[in-house]
C-alpha cells in the first residue's frame, strides 16, 4: 500500500527521467562538421581555462653509496713449533 507522498515522488522521478529521454538530441556534430562563418572559414570553440601553473620537476639524487664492508679478516695457522722448551702443535691464530 503506497502512501500518497510516496506515490508522487516516483511519479515525479518517472516523469523526469521521460522527460530526459525526450529531450536528448538525436545526432551529435562536431565543431569542424557544423556550419561555418562565412564562406569556407571554420572557427573552432574558444576554451577559456586558467593559466597552467609551474610546477617544478621532482629533484632527482644519486643513490646513496653502496656500503662497502671490508671481508673478515682470514684466520693464519700456525704450525707445530717448539715455544719456551714446550711443544706447541698446529693451531689457527
Amino acid at each position: 500500500m503506497l502512501t500518497s507522498k510516496r506515490l508522487g515522488a516516483i511519479s515525479a522521478i518517472a516523469g523526469l527521467a521521460a522527460l530526459g529521454v525526450a529531450a536528448m538530441p538525436g545526432q551529435a556534430h562536431a565543431w569542424w562538421r557544423g556550419p561555418g562563418i562565412g564562406i569556407g572559414l571554420w572557427v573552432p570553440p574558444v576554451v577559456v581555462a586558467p593559466a597552467p601553473v609551474y610546477v617544478p620537476p621532482p629533484a632527482y639524487y644519486a643513490p646513496p653509496p653502496v656500503a662497502y664492508y671490508a671481508p673478515p679478516p682470514q684466520r693464519l695457522w700456525v704450525p707445530p713449533h717448539w715455544q719456551g722448551g714446550y711443544w706447541v702443535p698446529g693451531h689457527w691464530a
